[in-house]
């Protein structure tokens, strides 16, 4: 009698354990069947490892459990900064620290991510940055490249701006921090800078001799005439 008893225990709790399993695996499959895409980004979907042509906005969204899954693809403004080395015209070597905010247009998530993946920046974004100081310092000396810095800076922008355009990748703001040359132009340009100081220094006190003579001369002029 017993061992029916047994038997019948060990079966309930098997059903028990059964049923424990079934709910726990549909809750667990409840729980991925949901996706949450962040504020400010665009969900790439991808089932069975291939990305699909709909993406999904902000907020929570249903999708198949364990064969599809969202890629969350950052649209707000990032920042990148980015060490470049190059040659100015007159062959001095350069090298400056630029600072880029931009961002990805939603628009373009699907094919970045399909085509590049997540961080672009690092792939696509700061090797177009190096290219792009190398082409415009290259049509500038290096002087220029100090007294026109400005213009450079817009040059290198637009550049920029062309190689990212077909990536959807928008410039929002970009710096050019500092330029750094080799020790021997820094000091070839403070001796220019000394001796055109020296020049103009020499040049002044040229022309304030010439003017105390003229005044003496005319002190003597006014004195014979009063003698008169």
């Amino acid at each position: 009698m017993s061992f029916f008893v047994n038997k019948e225990g060990n079966i309930r709790v098997g059903r028990i354990v059964t049923t424990s399993v079934i709910g726990l695996a549909a809750i667990v499959s409840l729980f991925a069947s949901f996706s949450h895409v962040p504020v400010g980004s665009t969900g790439v979907v991808v089932t069975l490892g291939q990305t699909q042509s709909m993406t999904l906005g902000e907020g929570f969204h249903i999708k198949a459990p364990y064969i599809t899954h969202i890629v969350s693809m950052d649209n707000r403004i990032q920042k990148q900064e980015v060490s470049a080395a190059a040659t100015s015209k007159d062959l001095q070597a350069v090298s400056t620290t630029i600072d880029v905010n931009f961002h990805l247009s939603p628009g373009n998530s699907n094919s970045m991510y399909q085509n590049i993946g997540q961080n672009y920046s690092e792939i696509l974004l700061a090797p177009a940055i190096q290219e792009s100081v190398k082409n415009v310092m290259a049509q500038y000396s290096a002087e220029q490249l100090i007294t026109q810095r400005s213009t450079v800076s817009v040059s290198i922008r637009e550049e920029l701006e062309n190689r990212m355009t077909e990536y959807g990748v928008i410039i929002d703001e970009f710096n050019i921090t500092n330029f750094q040359f080799s020790a021997e132009f820094d000091a070839a340009i403070e001796a220019k800078q000394v001796a055109e100081q020296n020049k103009l220094k020499a040049q002044t006190e040229k022309e304030q001799r010439i003017i105390e003579a003229e005044a003496a001369a005319r002190e003597k002029e006014v004195a014979a005439e009063e003698a008169k």
